[in-house]
């Protein structure tokens, strides 16, 4: 499910382009005065929109001023949330999805800033497939995608919410499902509204989408930041300094999209075919996605958990430690906290 969120943005570079990326990202975040160790911050792919305020952060010297030294790791195919359960970064670019299977089964990781307040993704359908009006004429049709925990539930639940039966059939084709949706091979997918929507209007492959809210599915949100637990118990004004200098980045990204999508790219020289999909998908992000309530980034709720994470809960898709299904309902409020967000 975690790629429902953020997994098509990913799967838009290429594979030359993904390492000049993380290169690029590693390199470009030259240590400053520092009062510690290394904050090391783990990436869930190449750089992209989702990350532009992290790149502010650093770009603009907001960890500077805290005095910090952070190091971004590139993507190197082990989820994030395992990296920082292991202790091999501080902190890491997850979604609340990923982040609630990680802590069930007995993961050290919280969520700290929420930088997407909702759901940044929609069932996509080729623009002219006038057969398909709403959720509910998807059943009996082939979905193309990605084999991630709870998508397939995800998708039925909305299809019933839409008065259809959510019986479809499903194929597993990661990279090569929106190919194959372009091409009639199957009938929908995931797409992620601030890439693939983006891109496809680029290349002239209209499509049209459902988004999961507008049919009585709980909002998530759709990119979370983890931490490792055990290290915000031991270094609380380091963990504090460090969040509220990435929520001021994602803050800045929110306000002023243009200058933060400069920032990404400035960051990441080369990483990025199409520029201007790279204004636009941050142009969006800011306009539909990123602020909360009063217009502040970063803050999340337990009645959202509950909502979202409850549905994987009562699905009896979250294991605990032990790889059976959690006998009782998560008290949600331990799955994230505020504690390390500004004030103001």
């Amino acid at each position: 499910m975690a790629r429902l969120v953020s997994g098509g943005l990913r799967r838009a570079v290429s594979v030359a382009v993904a390492v000049v990326a993380a290169l690029s990202a590693l390199t470009a975040c030259t240590p400053g005065p520092g009062d510690g160790e290394t904050i090391r911050f783990a990436l869930d792919w190449t750089p992209n929109t989702n990350h532009t305020g992290l790149f502010v952060a650093q770009q603009r010297g907001y960890f500077g001023d805290a005095g910090l030294d952070v190091e971004v790791l590139p993507y190197n195919n082990t989820a994030v949330d395992t990296v920082v359960d292991a202790g091999n970064a501080e902190f890491g670019v997850s979604t609340q999805s990923s982040s609630t299977f990680s802590r069930a089964s007995g993961g050290h990781t919280l969520s700290v800033l929420a930088p997407l307040q909702r759901w940044a993704t929609g069932i996509g359908v080729k623009a002219d497939r006038a057969d398909i009006t709403s959720p509910a004429d998807l059943d009996g049709k082939t979905y193309a995608g990605f084999g991630d925990p709870g998508e397939v539930e995800t998708l039925q639940q909305v299809i019933r919410n839409d008065g259809g039966t959510g019986d479809f059939e499903s194929v597993t084709l990661g990279t090569s499902a929106y190919e194959a949706v372009y091409s009639g091979e199957a009938d929908f997918t995931v797409s992620y509204l601030g890439w693939e929507g983006i891109e496809a209007e680029h290349n002239n492959r209209p499509m049209k989408y459902f988004r999961y809210s507008d049919f009585g599915f709980p909002e998530s949100y759709a990119i979370v930041i983890d931490a490792n637990q055990d290290w915000l118990a031991a270094n609380p004004d380091r963990a504090a300094k460090f969040v509220q200098a990435l929520q001021r980045g994602y803050q800045f990204a929110a306000d002023n999209p243009d200058a933060a999508a400069q920032d990404l790219l400035d960051a990441n020289p080369g990483a990025f075919n199409d520029e201007s999909l790279v204004f636009e998908s941050q142009r969006m992000l800011a306009e539909q996605f990123m602020k909360g309530p009063g217009g502040r980034v970063g803050g999340q709720t337990r009645e959202q958990w509950a909502a979202n994470s409850g549905f994987l809960y009562d699905k009896g898709l979250l294991t605990g430690p032990d790889g059976a299904p959690l006998a009782e309902e998560p008290d949600w409020s331990t799955y994230f906290t505020n504690d390390y967000l500004a004030s103001t």
